[in-house]
């Protein structure tokens, strides 16, 4: 496995996770756990979305319990789970990106059009937080970046502190692993942030075409074919 896929996946999970916040009233759509916090400030300020923030979890849940329902049949079958896991993950980002679009801007937190959208990427991203730990599990998280920090720190100090020759190199690979993870994620966050503030709702348009570059570079690995469970 290169590191060329979970970099991706990286950054389109910082780019949802930020376009979502900023365009739905502070919905995290990949850190589904931050909307505890967000819903918890809606409550607080007495502001619209809290229910959408609510939601998010168990529908989060729910969208890993099916995903890896259908990924266990599809490998019974001999088909292409990852494959095709990623692929429905792009069909719901373009889903949700065409009715930001129509239904976007959103004025009200709590308004329908906006749960029904915010679900469909909050579900994208649930696939990919499913389909990472099953088929990509030694590659670092890549949609919520605290625990891959951390590990970097550590190994950073590590290598400070002082370590044994016989130790170094592993210490030094796992850093040159987790690192592109961490940097992927945040130029997500920094593009969405970017595109968001030019053009609005069609910025989450990036994300399904992102997808499909996640599709191409799965298929194409190692030269397996779209049947490859």
């Amino acid at each position: 496995m290169t590191q060329r896929l979970p970099t991706l996946l990286s950054f389109n999970a910082g780019y949802v996770d930020t376009a979502g916040f900023l365009a739905m009233h502070g919905l995290f759509t990949a850190h589904v756990t931050g909307n505890f916090v967000t819903f918890g400030a809606a409550l607080a300020e007495g502001t619209s979305g809290a229910l959408v923030k609510l939601a998010a979890l168990p529908v989060f849940c729910c969208v890993v319990i099916l995903a890896r329902c259908l990924g266990l049949w599809l490998v019974e079958r001999g088909k292409g789970a990852f494959v095709i896991m990623l692929g429905l993950k792009c069909a719901l980002l373009l889903g949700g990106a065409v009715l930001a679009v129509l239904w976007g801007p959103f004025p009200i937190g709590d308004s329908w059009e906006l749960f029904v959208t915010g679900m469909l990427f909050v579900s994208a991203m649930a696939i990919q937080n499913g389909a990472h730990r099953v088929h990509l599990s030694s590659a670092p998280p890549t949609t919520l970046m605290t625990g891959t920090t951390t590990q970097i720190m550590l190994d950073i100090g590590q290598l400070l502190y002082g370590t044994s020759a016989e130790s170094r190199p592993a210490v030094l690979a796992r850093i040159a692993k987790f690192v592109p993870a961490v940097l992927a994620f945040g130029g997500g966050c920094l593009a969405a942030a970017g595109l968001f503030t030019l053009f609005g709702m069609w910025c989450f348009m990036l994300a399904p075409l992102v997808g499909l570059g996640a599709i191409w570079l799965q298929a194409a690995s190692n030269g397996q074919s779209l049947s490859a469970p």
